[in-house]
């Protein structure tokens, strides 16, 4: 058994020069320095994931911040429709309409989307699955001549 500190002599031991090294000590060195590469590749390849995660996650929240106003601004909006309609009708008859005409968008956007919905239903490929379950009658029929 080796004492511990043998090899770290040896490892910070400078090189033999190329020229006076023998064929295990240079195929020695060309494994040292390829494991360094790998180890330094996979080091500035996670630096780089952890340098684009960051970005992702700023940019994600900054999305979810554009989100966020853009929701502001529309309530804005539908409050000065509200104000605009109070100009030509009672202010509680004018919410009353604006909340009526909100509805019914939203009533629309949910059936167009329960169709969409049901059209996915199920999520298997169901138009494949007959198609191949007429393949495989085809070939049965054809066998049978």
């Amino acid at each position: 058994m080796t004492h511990p500190t043998a090899g770290a002599s040896r490892a910070t031991a400078p090189p033999p020069a190329t020229e006076d090294a023998s064929t295990g000590q240079l195929i020695g060195q060309l494994t040292e320095q390829i494991s360094r590469l790998v180890r330094d590749e996979a080091r500035l390849a996670q630096a780089e994931v952890t340098q684009k995660a960051k970005r992702l996650g700023v940019g994600a929240g900054l999305f979810g911040g554009a989100g966020l106003f853009a929701f502001f601004g529309l309530a804005v909006l539908i409050a000065a429709a509200v104000l605009a309609l109070a100009l030509a009708v009672p202010a509680w008859l004018a919410a009353v309409i604006v909340a009526v005409v909100l509805f019914a968008v939203a009533g629309v956007l949910a059936l167009v989307g329960k169709k969409d919905v049901d059209k996915a239903t199920p999520p298997l490929p169901t138009e494949a699955i007959a198609s191949t379950k007429t393949d495989i009658a085809t070939v049965k029929e054809s066998a049978r001549r």
